[in-house]
């Protein structure tokens, strides 16, 4: 039952990893995006390339248990909740007026 947890916890965390790639990759791609000579090949280069990982690491974690499964998909969910977070705590995103009224 211990071991059990353990891997139960194992997968959680490569699950957050995997959100981490995915959707800081995300966020990245944005960023260069709006600078790049050809975002169109830019956006769709990183989508298949994130989502080709993502769906390589959650075969390779699950192997034959849905838990694992489970625990994954909970860790890749809360990453996105903190990837957003620092996405908005960046100033990244904010209207260039906002910025200007700061200074």
């Amino acid at each position: 039952m211990m071991i059990d947890i353990l891997i139960w916890i194992l997968a959680l965390l490569a699950g957050a990893a995997l959100g981490a790639i995915f959707f800081g990759g995300l966020w990245w791609t944005v960023r260069k995006g709006l600078t790049a000579r050809r975002p169109g090949l830019l956006f769709l280069a990183s989508m298949l390339a994130r989502s080709a990982i993502v769906i390589i690491g959650f075969y390779l974690i699950a192997g034959d248990s849905w838990i694992k499964l489970l625990a994954a998909l909970l860790g890749f969910i809360g990453m996105r909740a903190v990837i957003t977070r620092l996405a908005r705590h960046s100033g990244y995103f904010e209207p260039q007026g906002a910025q200007r009224a700061a200074e």
